[in-house]
């Protein structure tokens, strides 16, 4: 390899104890959670509202699913889609579909019925696998897709017995009641299933085999389904492990970040359960239950985004909390700004934890982080040194040519996480994914950054329009399609508002056509047709409506002069 690529992987040069290169695990996702329960087999795996589960059982539960789906008919290559939270069902499932050779699609179930639709018709999904509570959203639409097997879990089904009556009094008797002769298959029942397949249900896989699909917005905003094979999730967990060299075998993982986005499926689920790392699972994230959940499990690792810990500055119940637990406290998914980090490593500080709040860098393209800062050294500003084996560079926006360190330029990276492909878009695979003389396939992130002379990176901020609330990526554009859709609606333009807590929130202006009355009705109704097919994390929390909207010199939408306007009525 060359002399200037070797210059940008760091870890060498900066922290003596990361070596440059890796070896990686060459099999599949299963086999990487089934060699390490055979060195730990009486392990805690993970654990779920006060029920663990060994590392044998779970090779067990896995097995079974497997063979059950082998049994509905799942074969090598078919897509199944998995729209749960984290919960010991969708990781059986999860790891179940590689074992047969299958492909985990993974969905927020939480999606809008058309986000829905359009997930499982654009992976092709044969089967998909839901909560009861979501179970009307699938039903809704699944004449429009391929799906032939509708798979219903409960919460309950894994949970112990005095937790579960605690469960059905609180939350379980909010959930709808799915008809008896509703056409699909209940957990236990698929479960069940699995006795008539004896053999033949193993499908090999290796490193280069897809895995999982993932959704982002690519690089023009559109939302793109994300190929990642299995070396892009092993790679990632030898990774991470060898950047925490303080890791060991039982330390404890809150995993609140949701398997549906790489930051939870790839860190704080895959890479734990393939090092023999214990996951304590969040179902449903509240910042009170997080803070809850530290400090009964003692957890050793967090992750999150940077909403979280300033929820979590926040929180009378971390009063006199010991923390000295912690071995690391990661943020990404979002900027972490230098004011936030202050006051968070001093919360940390006072709290008994002798490390600090170490910030990473990543894209779904990339499952998820390929930069973090290292354990002993941060630079005020920095994302923090590329992963072992993972290259980064800036560039001229859109070029091949590097720029001189300290100049801003676009981020590209590359490395054995770098995904497969977008799914059914050639051609922006081929915009963001790129091979130069150097022998190395880049990708070319779309986001604004600098490199120092010691390989540290500094991000910018994005080329393309996107807005980041809670961690969440919302693209505009989406959201002005669905606006203008409607038919009081003459145009749109949508825009992230600086927010305290979920550091973007969503605002909408809207011209009305001629004769549609600027209304608290009208405002009503419009919201109301946006929460059937917006996503709840990307609803506008108001709109504004306007005689026009202001313009560039050119004609188009000026929403850079509507963040202004927002900006000043803030700082007003």
């Amino acid at each position: 390899m060359d002399e200037k690529i070797t210059a940008k992987t760091p870890w060498v040069k900066n922290l003596g104890g990361v070596p440059a290169h890796l070896e990686y695990f060459q099999g599949s996702l299963f086999e990487a959670v089934e060699k390490i329960a055979a060195q730990y087999p009486d392990n805690v795996a993970f654990d779920f509202m006060g029920k663990a589960t060994t590392y044998k059982r779970l090779v067990q539960e896995i097995e079974k699913c497997a063979r059950s789906l082998k049994t509905i008919g799942i074969r090598a290559g078919d897509r199944v889609s998995i729209a749960m939270p984290n919960c010991p069902q969708a990781i059986f499932m999860f790891y179940a579909v590689n074992l047969v050779g299958g492909v985990a699609n993974m969905i927020h179930p939480l999606s809008a019925e058309n986000e829905i639709e359009f997930y499982l018709n654009e992976s092709d999904s044969v089967t998909v696998i839901t909560l009861d509570q979501f179970y009307s959203k699938f039903e809704a639409v699944r004449k429009n897709t391929k799906i032939v097997n509708v798979i219903i879990a409960s919460i309950r089904d894994e949970l112990s017995k005095p937790v579960k009556a605690g469960y059905m009094i609180t939350e379980g008797y909010k959930i709808e009641r799915i008809p008896d002769d509703a056409p699909v298959i209940r957990w236990k029942e698929f479960m069940r299933l699995g006795k008539a397949c004896f053999w033949n249900y193993k499908v090999k896989r290796g490193a280069d085999d897809p895995a999982a699909i993932l959704y982002s917005g690519g690089t023009t905003g559109t939302t793109k389904g994300i190929l990642l094979s299995n070396l892009n999730f092993n790679a990632l967990s030898a990774q991470i492990v060898a950047t925490n060299p303080m890791f060991r075998p039982g330390d404890k993982m809150l995993a609140a970040m949701p398997l549906f986005h790489g930051f939870g499926l790839g860190v704080c689920i895959h890479s734990m359960l393939a090092q023999g790392g214990r996951c304590v699972l969040v179902p449903r994230f509240t910042a009170k239950s997080y803070a809850k959940l530290i400090t009964k499990y003692r957890c050793n690792f967090i992750a999150g985004v940077p909403t979280l810990y300033e929820a979590l500055l926040r929180l009378p119940n971390m009063n006199g909390a010991d923390l000295s637990c912690l071995k690391g406290v990661f943020s990404g998914g979002d900027s972490l700004s230098v004011e936030l980090k202050k006051k968070f490593d001093a919360f940390l500080y006072d709290h008994n934890a002798k490390v600090q709040i170490r910030e990473g860098y990543g894209t779904t393209e990339c499952v998820t982080a390929s930069c973090l800062t290292p354990t002993h050294l941060a630079k005020e500003g920095s994302i923090g040194l590329p992963f072992p084996d993972t290259y980064y560079k800036i560039v001229e926006p859109g070029t091949e040519t590097e720029v001189p360190y300290g100049t801003e330029g676009e981020i590209l990276l590359a490395g054995p996480t770098v995904m497969k492909e977008y799914i059914n878009h050639p051609a922006e695979t081929a915009q963001t994914l790129r091979r130069h003389a150097d022998g190395l396939t880049w990708v070319y992130t779309g986001d604004l950054g600098y490199m120092d002379a010691d390989g540290f990176i500094y991000f910018r901020g994005r080329i393309k329009r996107m807005i980041i609330s809670s961690g969440y990526n919302v693209y505009p554009g989406q959201l002005e399609n669905i606006l203008d859709a409607h038919e009081y609606v003459h145009m749109s333009c949508v825009i992230g508002v600086p927010d305290e807590y979920k550091m973007q929130k969503v605002k909408a202006f809207v011209v009305l056509k001629d004769g549609v009355s600027a209304s608290e009705e009208t405002k009503r109704e419009l919201l109301d047709y946006c929460r059937k097919n917006i996503a709840k994390y990307a609803m506008p929390y108001d709109i504004e409506f306007r005689e026009s909207l202001p313009t560039t010199l050119v004609g188009k939408v000026s929403y850079r002069k509507l963040e202004e306007e927002e900006a000043a009525k803030t700082s007003a």
